[in-house]
Protein backbone atom coordinates (compact mmCIF):
# COMPACT_ATOMS: atom_id res chain seq x y z
CA UNK A 1 0.00 0.00 0.00
CA UNK A 2 1.26 3.42 -1.04
CA UNK A 3 1.36 6.14 1.87
CA UNK A 4 2.10 9.48 2.09
CA UNK A 5 5.26 10.39 4.20
CA UNK A 6 2.86 12.11 7.03
CA UNK A 7 0.84 8.56 7.26
CA UNK A 8 4.23 6.73 7.43
CA UNK A 9 5.32 8.36 10.49
CA UNK A 10 1.96 7.34 11.96
CA UNK A 11 2.32 3.71 11.11
CA UNK A 12 6.25 3.65 12.29
CA UNK A 13 5.40 4.95 15.43
CA UNK A 14 2.34 2.37 15.58
CA UNK A 15 4.72 -0.45 14.87
CA UNK A 16 6.88 0.26 17.28
CA UNK A 17 4.27 0.45 20.25
CA UNK A 18 4.39 3.45 20.78
CA UNK A 19 1.58 4.85 23.46
CA UNK A 20 2.32 8.33 23.99
CA UNK A 21 3.49 11.40 21.96
CA UNK A 22 4.27 14.36 23.92
CA UNK A 23 3.89 17.94 20.74
CA UNK A 24 3.17 20.63 20.00
CA UNK A 25 1.54 21.78 15.83
CA UNK A 26 2.69 23.92 13.77
CA UNK A 27 3.31 24.34 9.85
CA UNK A 28 5.67 22.41 8.70
CA UNK A 29 4.46 19.44 10.67
CA UNK A 30 0.82 19.90 9.90
CA UNK A 31 0.83 17.02 7.74
CA UNK A 32 1.90 14.53 10.18
CA UNK A 33 -0.78 16.33 13.09
CA UNK A 34 -3.69 15.79 10.30
CA UNK A 35 -2.70 11.98 10.12
CA UNK A 36 -2.51 11.75 13.92
CA UNK A 37 -5.90 13.21 14.59
CA UNK A 38 -7.23 10.04 11.74
CA UNK A 39 -5.43 7.64 14.26
CA UNK A 40 -6.63 5.79 17.57
CA UNK A 41 -3.75 3.56 18.27
CA UNK A 42 -1.56 6.17 20.49
CA UNK A 43 -2.53 8.96 22.71
CA UNK A 44 -1.35 12.94 21.98
CA UNK A 45 -0.59 14.83 24.43
CA UNK A 46 -0.80 18.96 23.86
CA UNK A 47 1.87 20.67 25.57
CA UNK A 48 1.76 24.10 26.33
CA UNK A 49 5.56 24.92 25.38
CA UNK A 50 8.04 22.92 23.04
CA UNK A 51 10.60 22.56 25.97
CA UNK A 52 7.81 20.72 27.80
CA UNK A 53 6.77 18.74 25.31
CA UNK A 54 10.73 17.33 25.27
CA UNK A 55 10.53 17.14 29.17
CA UNK A 56 7.29 15.25 29.41
CA UNK A 57 8.49 12.62 26.58
CA UNK A 58 12.05 12.56 29.14
CA UNK A 59 10.51 11.91 32.13
CA UNK A 60 7.96 9.02 30.59
CA UNK A 61 11.11 7.68 29.40
CA UNK A 62 13.21 7.83 32.74
CA UNK A 63 9.91 6.47 34.48
CA UNK A 64 9.24 3.55 32.30
CA UNK A 65 12.87 2.99 30.22
CA UNK A 66 10.98 3.10 27.49
CA UNK A 67 11.51 5.56 24.15
CA UNK A 68 10.14 9.08 24.73
CA UNK A 69 8.39 10.64 22.22
CA UNK A 70 8.35 14.16 20.70
CA UNK A 71 6.44 15.90 18.15
CA UNK A 72 7.73 19.42 16.96
CA UNK A 73 7.41 22.31 14.31
CA UNK A 74 10.46 23.57 11.90
CA UNK A 75 12.09 27.10 13.27
CA UNK A 76 11.11 28.22 16.51
CA UNK A 77 9.06 25.21 16.85
CA UNK A 78 12.24 22.85 17.18
CA UNK A 79 14.97 25.54 19.14
CA UNK A 80 12.15 25.77 21.53
CA UNK A 81 12.92 21.97 21.96
CA UNK A 82 16.72 22.76 22.19
CA UNK A 83 17.21 22.42 25.87
CA UNK A 84 15.11 19.46 26.57
CA UNK A 85 16.66 17.53 23.94
CA UNK A 86 20.11 18.40 25.57
CA UNK A 87 18.93 17.59 28.82
CA UNK A 88 18.39 13.92 27.68
CA UNK A 89 21.69 13.99 26.03
CA UNK A 90 23.93 14.60 28.69
CA UNK A 91 21.61 11.94 31.49
CA UNK A 92 21.65 9.10 28.30
CA UNK A 93 17.72 8.93 27.98
CA UNK A 94 16.12 7.30 25.04
CA UNK A 95 14.48 9.63 22.76
CA UNK A 96 12.82 10.31 19.45
CA UNK A 97 12.33 14.16 18.40
CA UNK A 98 10.66 14.46 15.41
CA UNK A 99 10.64 18.15 13.66
CA UNK A 100 8.56 19.29 10.31
CA UNK A 101 10.68 21.18 8.28
CA UNK A 102 10.07 23.53 5.40
CA UNK A 103 10.18 22.33 1.83
CA UNK A 104 13.14 20.55 0.32
CA UNK A 105 13.06 23.04 -2.53
CA UNK A 106 13.19 26.09 0.70
CA UNK A 107 16.17 24.96 2.79
CA UNK A 108 18.61 27.26 2.85
CA UNK A 109 16.51 30.31 1.50
CA UNK A 110 16.14 31.73 4.77
CA UNK A 111 12.21 30.50 4.64
CA UNK A 112 9.32 31.36 7.48
CA UNK A 113 10.52 29.27 10.26
CA UNK A 114 13.11 27.82 8.66
CA UNK A 115 16.31 26.87 10.91
CA UNK A 116 19.06 24.36 10.18
CA UNK A 117 17.78 21.80 12.77
CA UNK A 118 20.53 19.20 12.34
CA UNK A 119 23.34 21.34 12.42
CA UNK A 120 21.70 22.70 15.41
CA UNK A 121 21.13 19.20 17.47
CA UNK A 122 24.28 17.54 16.03
CA UNK A 123 26.30 18.77 19.48
CA UNK A 124 23.40 17.27 21.33
CA UNK A 125 21.93 14.12 19.87
CA UNK A 126 23.06 10.63 19.58
CA UNK A 127 22.52 11.00 15.94
CA UNK A 128 20.10 13.41 13.76
CA UNK A 129 18.84 13.07 9.99
CA UNK A 130 17.54 15.29 7.53
CA UNK A 131 14.71 13.10 5.51
CA UNK A 132 15.45 14.14 2.01
CA UNK A 133 13.36 11.61 -0.04
CA UNK A 134 10.27 9.75 1.40
CA UNK A 135 11.78 6.34 0.40
CA UNK A 136 13.70 6.52 3.34
CA UNK A 137 11.35 7.72 5.84
CA UNK A 138 10.33 4.17 7.34
CA UNK A 139 13.75 2.63 7.82
CA UNK A 140 14.93 6.42 9.34
CA UNK A 141 12.23 6.16 11.97
CA UNK A 142 13.38 1.85 12.70
CA UNK A 143 17.44 3.26 12.48
CA UNK A 144 16.30 6.28 15.03
CA UNK A 145 14.38 4.07 17.53
CA UNK A 146 16.86 1.54 17.53
CA UNK A 147 19.89 4.19 18.04
CA UNK A 148 17.65 5.77 20.83
CA UNK A 149 17.60 3.16 22.99
CA UNK A 150 20.63 0.73 22.12
CA UNK A 151 24.12 0.84 23.32
CA UNK A 152 24.54 3.99 25.43
CA UNK A 153 20.64 5.47 25.42
CA UNK A 154 20.16 9.16 23.95
CA UNK A 155 18.06 11.01 22.01
CA UNK A 156 17.63 10.84 18.18
CA UNK A 157 16.41 13.53 16.05
CA UNK A 158 14.44 13.76 12.71
CA UNK A 159 13.89 16.53 10.75
CA UNK A 160 11.02 16.02 8.26
CA UNK A 161 10.45 19.00 5.32
CA UNK A 162 6.76 19.31 4.55
CA UNK A 163 6.64 18.34 1.00
CA UNK A 164 8.16 14.98 2.31
CA UNK A 165 5.10 14.57 4.48
CA UNK A 166 3.31 15.04 1.32
CA UNK A 167 4.88 12.65 -1.50
CA UNK A 168 4.07 9.12 -1.49
CA UNK A 169 5.41 5.60 -1.54
CA UNK A 170 5.50 1.90 -0.58
CA UNK A 171 5.05 1.61 3.23
CA UNK A 172 7.43 -1.58 4.70
CA UNK A 173 8.90 -1.53 7.88
CA UNK A 174 11.90 -3.34 8.84
CA UNK A 175 11.52 -5.78 11.06
CA UNK A 176 14.82 -5.85 11.86
CA UNK A 177 17.70 -3.47 11.49
CA UNK A 178 21.76 -3.41 11.48
CA UNK A 179 24.02 -1.03 11.15
CA UNK A 180 27.86 -1.80 9.60
CA UNK A 181 29.54 1.02 11.25
CA UNK A 182 27.42 0.84 14.64
CA UNK A 183 28.07 -2.37 16.90
CA UNK A 184 27.81 -1.34 20.65
CA UNK A 185 29.37 -4.08 22.51
CA UNK A 186 27.76 -5.50 25.40
CA UNK A 187 29.31 -8.47 26.70
CA UNK A 188 32.57 -7.30 28.51
CA UNK A 189 35.92 -9.20 27.93
CA UNK A 190 36.68 -12.54 29.86
CA UNK A 191 40.12 -11.82 30.36
CA UNK A 192 39.26 -8.25 31.38
CA UNK A 193 36.88 -9.35 34.02
CA UNK A 194 39.08 -12.01 35.39
CA UNK A 195 41.97 -9.37 36.38
CA UNK A 196 38.64 -7.19 37.76
CA UNK A 197 38.34 -9.63 39.89
CA UNK A 198 41.49 -10.65 41.04
CA UNK A 199 42.25 -6.61 41.96
CA UNK A 200 39.32 -6.63 43.89
CA UNK A 201 40.07 -9.74 45.82
CA UNK A 202 43.45 -8.31 46.40
CA UNK A 203 42.22 -4.73 47.34
CA UNK A 204 41.90 -3.90 50.64
CA UNK A 205 39.69 -0.57 50.90
CA UNK A 206 37.63 -0.78 47.38
CA UNK A 207 34.51 1.29 46.94
CA UNK A 208 31.78 0.36 44.31
CA UNK A 209 31.23 3.83 42.62
CA UNK A 210 27.56 3.35 41.36
CA UNK A 211 26.33 5.98 38.07
CA UNK A 212 23.69 5.98 35.89
CA UNK A 213 24.41 3.43 33.74
CA UNK A 214 23.21 1.10 36.41
CA UNK A 215 19.93 2.41 36.34
CA UNK A 216 20.07 2.38 32.26
CA UNK A 217 21.40 -1.13 31.83
CA UNK A 218 18.82 -2.38 34.75
CA UNK A 219 21.29 -3.28 36.92
CA UNK A 220 20.06 -2.84 40.31
CA UNK A 221 18.98 -6.25 40.98
CA UNK A 222 22.47 -7.80 40.59
CA UNK A 223 24.67 -4.83 42.50
CA UNK A 224 22.45 -4.91 45.11
CA UNK A 225 23.09 -9.00 45.16
CA UNK A 226 27.03 -8.28 45.04
CA UNK A 227 26.95 -5.33 47.45
CA UNK A 228 25.52 -7.26 49.96
CA UNK A 229 27.36 -11.27 49.79
CA UNK A 230 30.58 -8.99 49.75
CA UNK A 231 29.89 -6.48 51.91
CA UNK A 232 32.41 -3.61 49.71
CA UNK A 233 31.07 0.05 50.60
CA UNK A 234 29.03 1.83 47.95
CA UNK A 235 28.41 4.93 46.82
CA UNK A 236 25.95 6.35 44.33
CA UNK A 237 25.88 9.53 42.10
CA UNK A 238 23.23 11.96 41.75
CA UNK A 239 21.58 10.18 38.51
CA UNK A 240 22.12 6.52 40.69
CA UNK A 241 20.17 7.71 43.60
CA UNK A 242 17.72 4.41 44.38
CA UNK A 243 19.87 1.34 42.89
CA UNK A 244 20.68 0.41 46.36
CA UNK A 245 17.91 0.51 49.18
CA UNK A 246 18.52 3.68 51.71
CA UNK A 247 19.14 1.92 54.53
CA UNK A 248 21.55 -0.66 52.91
CA UNK A 249 24.32 -0.97 55.74
CA UNK A 250 26.90 -0.96 53.02
CA UNK A 251 25.69 2.19 51.41
CA UNK A 252 27.55 5.46 52.15
CA UNK A 253 25.27 7.57 50.47
CA UNK A 254 25.62 9.84 47.64
CA UNK A 255 29.75 11.16 46.61
CA UNK A 256 30.53 14.54 45.04
CA UNK A 257 29.95 18.06 45.56
CA UNK A 258 26.87 17.35 47.80
CA UNK A 259 27.95 14.20 48.87
CA UNK A 260 28.03 12.52 52.46
CA UNK A 261 31.64 12.85 54.48
CA UNK A 262 31.69 9.29 54.47
CA UNK A 263 31.22 8.80 50.58
CA UNK A 264 33.56 11.33 49.82
CA UNK A 265 36.54 10.12 51.85
CA UNK A 266 36.14 6.82 50.95
CA UNK A 267 36.44 7.67 47.45
CA UNK A 268 39.60 9.62 48.51
CA UNK A 269 40.55 7.33 50.12
CA UNK A 270 40.34 3.73 48.57
CA UNK A 271 43.04 2.07 46.54
CA UNK A 272 40.81 0.48 44.37
CA UNK A 273 37.21 2.68 42.71
CA UNK A 274 34.68 -0.07 41.06
CA UNK A 275 32.45 2.21 38.76
CA UNK A 276 29.86 0.89 37.22
CA UNK A 277 28.06 3.33 34.48
CA UNK A 278 29.44 6.48 36.29
CA UNK A 279 31.41 8.83 33.93
CA UNK A 280 33.70 10.18 36.71
CA UNK A 281 32.07 14.04 36.46
CA UNK A 282 33.64 16.88 37.80
CA UNK A 283 30.24 17.31 40.65
CA UNK A 284 32.06 14.09 41.47
CA UNK A 285 36.10 14.18 41.27
CA UNK A 286 36.42 17.69 42.60
CA UNK A 287 39.77 19.09 41.62
CA UNK A 288 41.08 16.14 39.05
CA UNK A 289 44.63 15.90 39.80
CA UNK A 290 43.66 15.41 43.63
CA UNK A 291 41.14 12.63 42.96
CA UNK A 292 41.75 9.47 44.01
CA UNK A 293 45.23 9.36 44.21
CA UNK A 294 46.17 6.07 45.77
CA UNK A 295 43.55 4.38 43.91
CA UNK A 296 43.46 2.23 40.85
CA UNK A 297 40.59 2.24 38.80
CA UNK A 298 37.94 -0.85 37.61
CA UNK A 299 35.59 0.90 34.83
CA UNK A 300 32.94 -0.36 33.64
CA UNK A 301 31.18 1.37 30.64
CA UNK A 302 29.24 0.26 27.60
CA UNK A 303 30.61 3.37 25.98
CA UNK A 304 34.22 3.65 25.34
CA UNK A 305 34.86 7.01 24.89
CA UNK A 306 33.77 7.64 28.52
CA UNK A 307 37.13 5.01 29.24
CA UNK A 308 40.26 6.94 30.33
CA UNK A 309 38.23 10.17 29.51
CA UNK A 310 38.57 11.78 32.88
CA UNK A 311 40.93 9.83 35.05
CA UNK A 312 43.93 6.96 33.96
CA UNK A 313 41.94 3.62 34.31
CA UNK A 314 43.94 0.77 34.65
CA UNK A 315 40.79 -2.03 34.79
CA UNK A 316 38.78 -0.82 31.08
CA UNK A 317 35.82 -3.24 30.77
CA UNK A 318 33.69 -2.26 27.76
CA UNK A 319 30.31 -3.37 27.87
CA UNK A 320 26.41 -3.52 29.53
CA UNK A 321 26.81 -3.03 33.67
CA UNK A 322 24.09 -5.80 34.12
CA UNK A 323 25.86 -8.24 31.49
CA UNK A 324 29.27 -7.63 32.96
CA UNK A 325 28.04 -8.08 36.43
CA UNK A 326 26.27 -11.36 35.68
CA UNK A 327 29.64 -12.39 34.13
CA UNK A 328 31.29 -11.19 37.04
CA UNK A 329 29.51 -12.39 39.72
CA UNK A 330 30.43 -15.76 40.09
CA UNK A 331 34.00 -15.43 40.06
CA UNK A 332 33.71 -12.90 42.59
CA UNK A 333 32.18 -15.17 45.27
CA UNK A 334 34.46 -17.54 44.59
CA UNK A 335 36.78 -17.50 47.36
CA UNK A 336 36.41 -13.91 48.20
CA UNK A 337 37.63 -12.58 51.83
CA UNK A 338 34.57 -10.27 52.74
CA UNK A 339 36.22 -10.05 56.22
CA UNK A 340 39.72 -8.08 54.47
CA UNK A 341 37.40 -5.03 54.06
CA UNK A 342 36.28 -4.81 57.87
CA UNK A 343 39.07 -2.54 59.02
CA UNK A 344 37.79 -0.28 56.08
CA UNK A 345 34.12 -0.57 56.76
CA UNK A 346 34.93 0.26 60.65
CA UNK A 347 36.65 3.50 58.96
CA UNK A 348 34.44 4.77 57.13
CA UNK A 349 31.27 3.59 59.79
CA UNK A 350 33.16 6.28 62.00
CA UNK A 351 33.24 8.88 59.57
CA UNK A 352 29.58 8.68 59.38
CA UNK A 353 28.67 8.86 63.03
CA UNK A 354 31.38 11.83 62.94
CA UNK A 355 29.66 13.63 60.17
CA UNK A 356 26.60 12.38 59.18
CA UNK A 357 23.85 14.11 57.09
CA UNK A 358 22.42 16.84 59.58
CA UNK A 359 21.17 20.13 60.02
CA UNK A 360 19.71 22.49 62.64
CA UNK A 361 15.57 22.01 63.22
CA UNK A 362 13.50 24.71 64.34
CA UNK A 363 10.02 25.10 64.87
CA UNK A 364 10.04 28.49 64.19
CA UNK A 365 10.43 28.07 60.99
CA UNK A 366 10.61 25.36 58.44
CA UNK A 367 13.54 23.65 57.51
CA UNK A 368 13.71 22.53 53.89
CA UNK A 369 15.68 19.31 54.27
CA UNK A 370 12.27 18.78 56.49
CA UNK A 371 9.91 18.98 54.31
CA UNK A 372 11.96 16.28 52.35
CA UNK A 373 12.19 14.10 55.18
CA UNK A 374 8.27 14.51 55.84
CA UNK A 375 7.44 13.64 52.43
CA UNK A 376 9.23 10.71 52.69
CA UNK A 377 7.56 9.44 55.48
CA UNK A 378 3.69 10.27 54.46
CA UNK A 379 4.18 8.91 50.84
CA UNK A 380 4.19 5.95 49.25
CA UNK A 381 7.32 3.74 49.46
CA UNK A 382 7.13 3.68 46.18
CA UNK A 383 6.50 7.44 44.78
CA UNK A 384 7.91 8.70 41.97
CA UNK A 385 10.16 12.16 43.20
CA UNK A 386 10.96 14.34 40.52
CA UNK A 387 13.33 17.82 40.78
CA UNK A 388 13.96 20.92 39.42
CA UNK A 389 17.32 22.21 39.48
CA UNK A 390 18.88 23.85 42.98
CA UNK A 391 19.03 23.51 46.74
CA UNK A 392 15.92 21.29 46.07
CA UNK A 393 17.37 19.18 44.18
CA UNK A 394 20.45 18.24 46.58
CA UNK A 395 18.37 18.24 49.10
CA UNK A 396 16.11 15.79 48.13
CA UNK A 397 18.91 13.90 46.96
CA UNK A 398 20.59 13.52 50.53
CA UNK A 399 17.54 13.29 52.39
CA UNK A 400 14.80 11.29 50.79
CA UNK A 401 14.43 7.85 51.05
CA UNK A 402 14.97 6.13 47.76
CA UNK A 403 14.03 2.57 47.47
CA UNK A 404 14.38 1.85 44.05
CA UNK A 405 15.78 2.57 40.60
CA UNK A 406 13.86 5.20 38.40
CA UNK A 407 12.13 6.34 41.46
CA UNK A 408 14.25 9.83 41.46
CA UNK A 409 13.85 11.96 37.96
CA UNK A 410 16.23 14.80 37.69
CA UNK A 411 18.43 16.52 35.83
CA UNK A 412 21.79 15.97 36.56
CA UNK A 413 23.99 16.57 33.44
CA UNK A 414 22.52 19.41 31.76
CA UNK A 415 21.12 20.69 35.53
CA UNK A 416 17.58 22.38 33.55
CA UNK A 417 16.21 24.81 36.15
CA UNK A 418 12.27 24.10 34.88
CA UNK A 419 12.54 20.51 34.11
CA UNK A 420 11.19 18.72 37.17
CA UNK A 421 7.39 19.59 36.39
CA UNK A 422 6.96 18.54 33.12
CA UNK A 423 9.25 15.74 33.23
CA UNK A 424 7.02 14.85 36.51
CA UNK A 425 3.68 14.79 34.46
CA UNK A 426 5.39 12.47 31.62
CA UNK A 427 6.20 10.33 34.11
CA UNK A 428 3.06 10.08 35.46
CA UNK A 429 1.80 9.28 32.20
CA UNK A 430 3.68 6.43 31.84
CA UNK A 431 3.18 5.04 35.37
CA UNK A 432 -0.27 5.98 36.55
CA UNK A 433 -0.32 4.18 39.38
CA UNK A 434 2.19 5.88 41.20
CA UNK A 435 1.93 8.54 43.05
CA UNK A 436 4.13 11.56 41.49
CA UNK A 437 6.24 14.67 43.75
CA UNK A 438 7.94 17.25 41.89
CA UNK A 439 10.63 19.02 44.36
CA UNK A 440 10.94 22.70 43.12
CA UNK A 441 11.84 25.79 44.19
CA UNK A 442 10.42 29.83 43.78
CA UNK A 443 12.85 30.11 40.90
CA UNK A 444 12.94 26.78 39.15
CA UNK A 445 8.66 26.29 39.18
CA UNK A 446 8.52 29.37 36.92
CA UNK A 447 10.25 28.40 34.21
CA UNK A 448 7.44 26.09 32.84
CA UNK A 449 4.38 26.41 35.42
CA UNK A 450 1.92 26.62 32.02
CA UNK A 451 2.35 22.87 32.12
CA UNK A 452 -0.15 23.04 34.89
CA UNK A 453 -3.11 22.82 32.15
CA UNK A 454 -1.61 19.64 31.02
CA UNK A 455 -2.05 18.47 33.98
CA UNK A 456 -5.21 20.11 34.53
CA UNK A 457 -6.65 18.27 30.82
CA UNK A 458 -5.23 14.86 31.23
CA UNK A 459 -5.59 14.15 34.35
CA UNK A 460 -2.04 13.73 35.43
CA UNK A 461 -1.80 15.31 39.30
CA UNK A 462 1.44 15.57 40.01
CA UNK A 463 2.14 16.98 43.24
CA UNK A 464 4.70 20.08 43.28
CA UNK A 465 6.18 21.19 47.02
CA UNK A 466 7.93 24.49 46.08
CA UNK A 467 10.22 25.14 48.85
CA UNK A 468 10.28 28.86 48.92
CA UNK A 469 12.80 30.48 50.28
CA UNK A 470 12.70 34.04 47.89
CA UNK A 471 15.92 33.58 46.29
CA UNK A 472 17.52 31.41 43.58
CA UNK A 473 18.67 29.77 46.18
CA UNK A 474 21.92 27.65 45.01
CA UNK A 475 23.57 30.69 43.31
CA UNK A 476 22.54 32.92 46.52
CA UNK A 477 24.48 29.85 48.47
CA UNK A 478 27.65 30.47 46.28
CA UNK A 479 27.44 34.52 46.64
CA UNK A 480 26.96 34.39 50.38
CA UNK A 481 30.08 31.90 50.63
CA UNK A 482 32.73 32.94 47.35
CA UNK A 483 31.31 36.08 46.41
CA UNK A 484 31.17 38.27 50.11
CA UNK A 485 27.09 37.80 49.81
CA UNK A 486 27.13 40.18 46.95
CA UNK A 487 23.88 39.17 46.28
CA UNK A 488 23.87 39.80 42.51
CA UNK A 489 20.01 39.57 40.75
CA UNK A 490 19.10 36.06 42.98
CA UNK A 491 16.99 38.07 45.64
CA UNK A 492 13.08 37.22 44.32
CA UNK A 493 11.56 38.49 47.56
CA UNK A 494 9.99 41.86 45.79
CA UNK A 495 8.34 40.12 43.38
CA UNK A 496 6.44 36.80 43.95
CA UNK A 497 2.94 35.06 42.32
CA UNK A 498 0.65 33.89 44.80
CA UNK A 499 1.51 30.40 44.00
CA UNK A 500 -2.26 29.85 45.26
CA UNK A 501 -4.01 31.35 43.23
CA UNK A 502 -1.95 30.78 40.03
CA UNK A 503 -2.96 27.12 40.61
CA UNK A 504 -6.55 27.78 41.25
CA UNK A 505 -6.16 29.95 37.87
CA UNK A 506 -5.06 26.71 36.19
CA UNK A 507 -7.40 24.24 37.79
CA UNK A 508 -5.01 23.10 40.54
CA UNK A 509 -5.35 22.88 43.84
CA UNK A 510 -2.87 25.48 45.98
CA UNK A 511 -1.24 25.29 49.03
CA UNK A 512 0.27 28.03 51.41
CA UNK A 513 2.19 26.85 54.33
CA UNK A 514 3.79 28.40 57.14
CA UNK A 515 4.00 25.58 59.94
CA UNK A 516 5.16 22.29 59.95
CA UNK A 517 1.15 21.01 60.99
CA UNK A 518 0.22 22.52 57.82
CA UNK A 519 2.83 21.20 55.25
CA UNK A 520 1.95 17.67 56.71
CA UNK A 521 -2.08 18.31 56.39
CA UNK A 522 -1.83 20.00 52.87
CA UNK A 523 0.59 16.53 51.80
CA UNK A 524 -2.08 14.31 52.86
CA UNK A 525 -4.92 15.98 51.41
CA UNK A 526 -2.71 16.88 47.96
CA UNK A 527 -2.99 12.98 48.12
CA UNK A 528 -6.38 12.49 47.95
CA UNK A 529 -7.43 15.21 46.28
CA UNK A 530 -6.27 13.94 43.08
CA UNK A 531 -5.70 17.00 41.59
CA UNK A 532 -2.31 19.03 40.48
CA UNK A 533 -1.25 20.23 43.79
CA UNK A 534 0.75 23.07 44.50
CA UNK A 535 2.39 23.19 48.30
CA UNK A 536 3.73 26.83 48.34
CA UNK A 537 6.31 26.19 51.76
CA UNK A 538 7.63 29.39 53.15
CA UNK A 539 11.03 27.49 54.47
CA UNK A 540 14.51 29.37 55.91
CA UNK A 541 16.00 31.78 53.70
CA UNK A 542 19.45 31.60 54.13
CA UNK A 543 19.78 27.41 54.85
CA UNK A 544 22.76 26.00 52.99
CA UNK A 545 23.22 22.56 51.38
CA UNK A 546 25.97 20.99 53.36
CA UNK A 547 28.17 19.30 53.34
CA UNK A 548 30.13 21.05 50.43
CA UNK A 549 33.13 20.36 48.44
CA UNK A 550 34.21 23.94 47.04
CA UNK A 551 34.97 24.53 43.55
CA UNK A 552 38.31 23.32 42.46
CA UNK A 553 38.87 21.65 45.32
CA UNK A 554 39.28 18.14 46.35
CA UNK A 555 36.85 15.89 47.55
CA UNK A 556 38.62 16.01 51.43
CA UNK A 557 38.09 19.44 52.03
CA UNK A 558 34.40 19.44 52.56
CA UNK A 559 32.42 22.13 54.05
CA UNK A 560 30.21 20.42 56.74
CA UNK A 561 27.36 21.24 59.03
CA UNK A 562 28.02 22.63 62.57
CA UNK A 563 25.91 22.22 65.48
CA UNK A 564 26.86 25.98 66.55
CA UNK A 565 25.34 27.23 62.84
Amino acid sequence: MKMTGARIVIESLIKENVEVVFGYPGGAIMNVYDELYKQDKFKHILAKHEQGAVHMADGYARATGKVGVAFVTSGPGLTNAVTGIATAYTDSIPLVVISGQVPTTAIGTDAFQEVDAVGVTRPITKHNFLVKDVKDLAFIIKEAFYLAKSGRPGPVHIDIPKDVTVASTKFEYPEKIELKTYKPTYKGNKRAIKRAVEAIKKAKRPVFYIGGGSVLSGASDIIREIVKFTKIPSVETLMARGVLRYDCPYLLGMVGMHGTFAANMAMNDADLIISLGARFDDRVTGKIDEFAKNADIVHIDIDPSQIGKVVETKYPIVGDVKLVLEEMMPLLFDGIDTERYKEWRDILNRYQELYPLKYKDSNEVIKPQWVIQKTGEIAPEDAIISTDVGQHQMWAAQFYPFTYPRQLITSGGLGTMGFGFPAALGAKEGMKDRVVINFTGDGSIMMNIQETLVGYKYNLPVINIILNNNYLGMVRQWQTMFYEDRLSETDLSDVQPDFVKLAESMGAVGYRVSKKEEFEEALKDALEAKRVAFIDVQVDRREDVLPMVPPNSPLKNMLVFKEDK
